[in-house]
């Protein structure tokens, strides 16, 4: 699509193909021109044309879109441009109030952004984007629909202060964050809190639509004022249980009572969503706030706002209401102890209220499933914390926690029968929630576990014999079946959910031997099943016994739990299972036959799978008899011989490939699992000199098909881990060089191959090519870092397997570009570690690297610096400091002068010529480290002032020139400090880089970065730092 719109016509039609437009090409088309349309001159021209003429909503939404864009931009526009543009919009919105909700939002989002973004910034001695308050209040002052847009502004400029921009430095958001925190939140929120006031001083009516709208956006902006993260803790939002309001100390007084109070009194007119989100806001609100009094009878005024829902709950039957009313309820345990809510007074009556809510929203299973986590949580933690009440008074739980457990089984198993009758979605296929669900029971169901146990093998039994009777039944009736095999799937996942929850409440030999009674069952229903495949199988069912299996696993299994059991009582009698190794041969027996038959269900068998992975993590493979060791390796030995005498015949290569592929895996496998010497030697023994060259021939011929090249490059990767010290051999064993000189085969074909692909397209670049990279340079840093191999043999030998495995590293980095580097996380976590070992024990290899070669290397480390990637930041200080210390040590010694010149002297004296021939490498550097240090969220403070000091040392008269840049670019007041702060990082560091005056660095360092953080920090009197040592 051209750019040159010439009329408003050519841009609605863009606006529909953007947004309403079905056809997708066209969208395509249309979102390209909104690209150009960005970055043309005349954008805001074009912007004031369709808010002004257009004659949709979405006319005016596109401008609104483009705007945001424009003023979002990392290279900003001029600040009188942007004052205009925000200016425009306030008069804009203000003239049009009517105008659609989505336009309006859009709109006051680009001044919410424009606010954020120019927060610091000074016209005329004043912060000249802080004077949107007191734009908002000409608004709060008009009509319902002006006050609604003025509410909206402070609404979503609040929204996007607390919103973290991760492509900009995480410290100038939180700084404007915190100034913003400090200057405007709370008088914000008293505005907000004398709107609500007056909102409740009319009589409510709710049918009127503006003062509906008008109510909503103030508790919405009440609610992102209590949702701001005032100390910069960045919570994550899927943690929702666990968010504390770090309300600050200055606003406990008159502010923040008066809106608890007058949220609390509109709740009782209307409970809406926005109310009781605040509400979960305020019962989430930091302990430390008050005083032990305050703190007791602030809780009696939560737990009375309970009561009084729970008294009145016609406003839950909202989904909305329900779900938050959920979450309030959750967040009242994880900010109070149980000891604390049994002490209110209305907590006997409370906690009856709180337990017939939860049943019957467990009975009412099909509305709102997702807020159910919330109710379990509440109980789960009420449960789990009574070992820990001291209080005399009755907590209740032992009287209510049996209840919610029953009604939770009960409509799990009345759910069954209108699933399948109804054709409604089953519960059953959402494992994750089912999962959930049950691991909050889990604790909930030890509670008074006799009377669940009781209940659950009274079902139990009663459901198996129905099924049986239908298995019989000649004329089983298909419905019936589906019924009673989906209450029997729900009765296996409630058994091992309450064996599992003997690992989270204290349990007695009496609840061991319940468990017995209750696994006794499953086993045998294990049985009937397994008899009947393939004919009779059920999904769910398997689904639910592998998750029984596991439970008891974790329970009753393993070398650290008593073998005395008392749940083995009942299990020999039945079953003649005696003790946990009887267990194993049932669980294998188990695995087995799951492989067998539902090879063609994934979802069965990817769960008997892991059930394997995770009872084998506990059992690790011993194998030290060389017999043994054959016999178990037989059936690998049979397929290599096969496919070597294909090899050999020349024909049914895809048949080599698929074998290959496989055993590469299997292998893999068995290699890691080999974690001592002798095992591992069995292995390597097995491998050289015979099927490690198959392996070689075959990433020959299909070095371009990453299906077969990536397991055996993996398979290598393995063998070169020396974990456990497994590859250090016999002093008179060549086998550590013999490993490395098939390793280094491998790589070179591998590297020399792959280059022949020549370019390739974005979306093939990774599995193509840079993925069998990544894991060729993880093999070659485990084997130079493995100290296995001594690397100057190769050399003293004339043996050139060192020298060749280095240039195919070399050929293989100069094909990838340096964005590639750190845009492919696994590759640049592989490249920069290796790195860090060339630069440690194989400088002679870098300082022979061509210029253009070295420059390539040096520029990697510049960029990888800078990245977030704390992995690939830390080793790339550490590999700038190997380098920075090895030519600092040159230059050391060549100013002794000493008699006689060596391999090391040349090779020191050629980086030296490198480093003069270009000296912005290490000045870049230097600025970056700077920068990172003074205005950056630096992670790795430690591995950031390593190199630093040896660049300081090396370049001091740059290292001035950043000081002096930094210090004149502040007020005046600030320029005597910061020029002290930069005295006192250098204080007592001396001219070398020994261990002490590096350590002494960092710590000197640590005080700067404090200090500096201080002088910067922006008061409203002062203008804050803009410079960037990057530039």
């Amino acid at each position: 699509m051209a750019l040159h719109f010439q009329s408003l016509a050519e841009l609605e039609v863009l606006c529909t193909h953007l947004y309403v437009g079905t056809d997708l090409t066209q969208r395509i088309e249309a979102e390209k021109a909104l690209l150009e349309l960005i970055d043309s001159p005349e954008c805001l021209s074009k912007c004031q044309l369709l808010l002004e003429q257009g004659t949709t909503s979405y006319a005016q939404l596109l401008a609104a879109t483009c705007l945001s864009k424009l003023v979002s931009r990392v290279s900003p526009l001029p600040i009188e441009q942007r004052i205009d543009i925000r200016n425009y919009i306030l008069n804009y919105v203000a003239s049009q109030p009517k105008l659609a909700p989505f336009v309006i939002q859009a709109l006051i989002q680009v001044i919410a952004k424009i606010t954020k973004l120019g927060w610091f910034e000074i016209q005329k001695d004043q912060f000249v984007f802080r004077e949107i308050i007191a734009d908002v209040k000409k608004f709060l002052q008009g009509t319902v629909e002006h006050c609604v847009i003025g509410v909206i502004i402070l609404s979503e400029l609040t929204q996007e202060m607390n919103l973290v921009d991760y492509s900009r430095p995480s410290a100038k958001h939180r700084k404007i964050a915190t100034s913003f925190r400090d200057t405007s939140l709370k008088d914000i929120l008293v505005l907000a809190c004398s709107l609500l006031k007056e909102v409740l001083a009319k009589p409510l009516n709710l049918q009127d639509q503006y003062q509906q709208n008008l109510v909503m956006q103030v508790l919405k902006l009440v609610l992102n004022c209590l949702n701001f993260d005032f100390i910069g803790s960045a919570a994550d939002e899927s943690s929702d249980d666990l968010s504390t309001v770090q309300i600050p100390t200055t606003w406990r007084t008159r502010c923040f009572r008066l809106i608890f109070y007058r949220i609390k009194y509109f709740l009782r007119k209307d409970p809406s969503s926005e109310a009781l989100s605040c509400l979960v806001q305020f019962a989430s609100t930091r302990r430390s706030l008050f005083s032990s009094p305050e703190r007791a009878k602030y809780l009696g005024n939560l737990i009375k706002g309970v009561k009084r829902i729970l008294e009145n709950p016609q406003g839950l039957s909202d989904p909305g209401n329900y779900h938050e009313f959920c979450r309030f309820l959750a967040r009242l345990k994880t900010n109070y102890q149980l000891g604390e809510l049994v002490m209110v007074k209305e907590y006997p009556e409370v906690i009856r209220l709180i337990a017939n809510f939860t049943i019957t929203s467990l009975q009412h299973w099909e509305f709102a499933p997702n807020s159910v986590h919330y109710l379990l949580t509440l109980w789960q933690r009420m449960v789990a914390s009574v070992p820990f009440v001291k209080s005399t008074e009755p907590h209740l739980l032992d009287t209510y926690a049996p209840e919610i457990t029953k009604a939770f089984i009960t409509s799990r198993l009345e759910s069954v029968a209108i699933v399948v009758r109804d054709h409604l979605d089953d519960p059953l296929d959402d494992t994750a929630t089912v999962f959930q669900q049950l691991e909050q029971l889990c604790t909930v169901s030890r509670c008074e576990y006799e009377k669940t146990c009781t209940l659950l093998v009274q079902l139990f039994d009663q459901n198996a014999q129905n099924y049986q009777k239908l298995l019989h039944s000649a004329t089983g009736i298909t419905v019936d079946m589906a019924i009673q095999e989906g209450r029997l799937a729900w009765l296996v996942y409630l058994v091992g959910t309450v064996v599992g929850g003997r690992l989270t409440y204290t349990s007695t030999d009496e609840h061991d031997a319940m468990d017995g009674e209750l696994s006794c069952r499953v086993f045998q229903l294990i049985s009937l099943m397994d008899s009947g495949l393939p004919q009779c199988s059920n999904e769910k069912i398997e689904l639910a016994i592998l998750w029984f299996l596991d439970q008891f696993r974790k329970t009753y299994v393993g070398d650290q739990l008593q073998r005395t059991s008392k749940v083995y009582a009942r299990m020999s009698e039945v079953l003649g299972i005696t003790d946990d190794n009887h267990v194993l041969e049932t669980f294998m027996t188990k695995i087995v036959t799951n492989l067998k038959y539902w090879g063609r269900c994934e979802p069965v068998i990817s769960r008997t799978l892991q059930f394997l992975n995770d009872l084998s993590v506990g059992y690790p493979f011993h194998c030290e008899n060389e017999d043994e060791f054959e016999n178990f390796m037989l059936p690998l030995t049979v397929a290599f011989e096969t496919v070597l005498q294909i090899f050999n015949n020349n024909f049914k290569q895809e048949d080599v490939k698929r074998m290959l592929i496989g055993l590469a895996r299997d292998l893999r496998g068995i290699a890691f699992a080999l974690n001592t010497k002798t095992s591992y030697t069995m292995l390597f023994d097995w491998m050289y000199p015979t099927y490690l060259p198959i392996l070689q021939r075959a990433i020959e011929r299909w070095y371009g098909e990453p299906a077969c090249t990536t397991p055996i490059l993996k398979l290598m990767a393995e063998l070169m881990q020396n974990r456990s010290q497994r590859l250090n051999f016999d002093v008179s064993s060549p086998n550590g060089i013999l490993l490395f000189r098939e390793a280094s085969k491998m790589v070179c074909t591998y590297g020399n191959q792959i280059l022949s692909l020549g370019s390739l397209s974005k979306d093939q670049i990774y599995p193509m090519k840079l993925k069998g990279i990544s894991i060729c340079y993880s093999a070659l840093k485990s084997a130079l870092c493995g100290n296995y191999v001594s690397f100057g043999v190769f050399k003293l030998y004339g043996d050139n397997h060192f020298d060749n495995v280095l240039q195919a590293f070399v050929k293989m980095l100069l094909s990838v570009s340096h964005s590639d580097l750190l845009q492919y996380r696994k590759l640049s976590q592989s490249y920069y570690p290796l790195l860090e070992c060339l630069t440690q024990d194989h400088m002679s290899f870098i300082t022979n690297l061509e210029p253009p070669v070295l420059l390539y290397v040096l520029t990697s480390i510049s960029e990888g610096l800078t990245t977030l990637d704390t992995v690939v930041s830390s080793s790339c200080c550490t590999s700038l400091d190997y380098i920075v210390t090895y030519l600092f040590k040159h230059i050391a010694k060549e100013g002794k002068k000493p008699l006689r010149c060596g391999e090391a002297t040349q090779a020191g004296q050629r980086l030296l010529h490198f480093m003069q021939q270009n000296p912005d490498v290490l000045q870049q550097m230097m600025s970056v480290l700077m920068n990172t240090i003074v205005f950056e969220d630096c992670r790795n403070q430690w591995s950031v002032s390593r190199p630093l000091l040896g660049l300081i040392l090396l370049n001091e008269k740059y290292f001035s020139e950043l000081r002096a840049s930094l210090i004149n670019s502040q007020p005046l007041p600030k320029q005597d400090v910061l020029a002290q702060c930069f005295r006192n990082l250098m204080e007592g560091v001396e001219q070398n880089l020994s261990i002490k005056n590096r350590d002494r660095f960092t710590q000197n360092l640590s005080v700067f970065r404090r200090e500096v953080a201080e002088a910067l920090r922006s008061d409203d009197n002062a203008e804050p730092c803009s410079l960037d040592m990057m530039s």
